[in-house]
């Protein structure tokens, strides 16, 4: 029931009550007592923080990670490990080279990080309950950030030979990565793509809507249930992320939650948020309690889930 629940609500379904996931990320290597970056380096410590954060929290659905460096780091990006926090992209092999130059590949199943994350699905999927497991992948337009660094943001306006380049191989990346968790089992797949709310929607539909469309087609053609994640105060492209393709999206704290959920009724889409990360979950200004009340008062009981913003 928990996980139908979850799916539901992801595919803009009535549900009978509010389904609720944790984003737990690395606070899955906190409850357990192991440092960050020894736990995403360990498909064994990975199952075991997944499958307590999910007992733990009572929880309709749990990602297998939130890292959006596996693809970087899988293609050999320089990166920075650390104790409390997924590591992070610090060398841009883009920035300046040209793909051909760079000799970027697309990362399959047996590169880079990616054996540790899918003995880790594995291990996940075979002593799970019924709660949905979650696959999140970076998104191109991130992706792109990843290997091209900030100019990939100028590049979108005066060098778009270039940008539509890059995004075109981060399409490549994405519809890989959704392959990966389609074949660890994951009941829903969500592209995750942050920086996408630093654009105009113009630019939106240019590259990020048809560098989505492979990865999408990867998703639903395994009827998979698919989402669309975005961070900050994405007002301005939110129509564009509501006719991305995907069954659903999700937002964070800075969004206005009548106005999202009257976006996705819309649409016919699922939508998930919006506990205040800051506020209340780490800093405790807000009642957590109080604050999870109000959310899913705005929310209502159509196609939403109870996440962190």
């Amino acid at each position: 029931m928990a996980m139908q629940l979850l799916l539901d609500a992801y595919q803009g379904k009535p549900t009978p009550k509010v389904p609720w996931v944790p984003y737990a990320g690395v606070h899955c290597a906190y409850m357990i007592g192991e440092k960050a970056d020894v736990y995403l380096q360990d498909p064994d410590l990975i199952a075991k923080g997944v499958l307590y954060a999910a007992e733990r929290y009572k929880a309709d659905g749990v990602p297998l990670l939130f890292d959006l460096n596996v693809e970087g780091m899988s293609m050999g990006c320089e990166a920075t490990w650390y104790p409390d926090n997924p590591p992070a992209i610090t060398g841009h092999p883009l920035a300046d080279k040209t793909l051909a130059e760079a000799n970027l590949k697309v990362p399959t199943a047996a590169d880079g990080r990616w054996p540790v994350v899918v003995a880790a699905g594995k291990k996940v999927m075979a002593q799970k309950g019924d709660w949905a497991l979650m696959g999140l992948f970076c998104g191109p337009l991130t992706l792109a950030s990843h290997l091209r660094g900030v100019k990939i943001f100028t590049d979108v306006i005066k060098n778009k030979p270039l940008a539509h380049e890059i995004m075109d191989f981060c399409a490549q990346v994405c519809a890989e990565s959704a392959r990966i968790y389609r074949d660890i089992g994951c009941e829903i797949i969500a592209i995750v793509d942050p920086v996408a709310s630093q654009i105009r929607p113009e630019t939106f539909r240019e590259f990020v809507t048809p560098a989505c469309q492979e990865a999408i087609k990867v998703i639903h053609e395994a009827n998979r249930v698919s989402s669309f994640f975005i961070c900050g105060d994405a007002t301005k492209v939110m129509e564009e992320v509501c006719q991305v393709g995907t069954q659903g999206f999700a937002i964070d704290e800075q969004m206005n939650m009548p106005y999202i959920r009257d976006l996705a009724v819309k649409y016919g889409l699922g939508f998930g948020g919006n506990l205040k990360l800051t506020l209340a979950l780490s800093l405790g200004i807000v009642d957590p309690r109080e604050d999870a009340i109000v959310s899913m008062a705005a929310g209502g009981m159509t196609g939403f889930t109870l996440a962190p913003g």
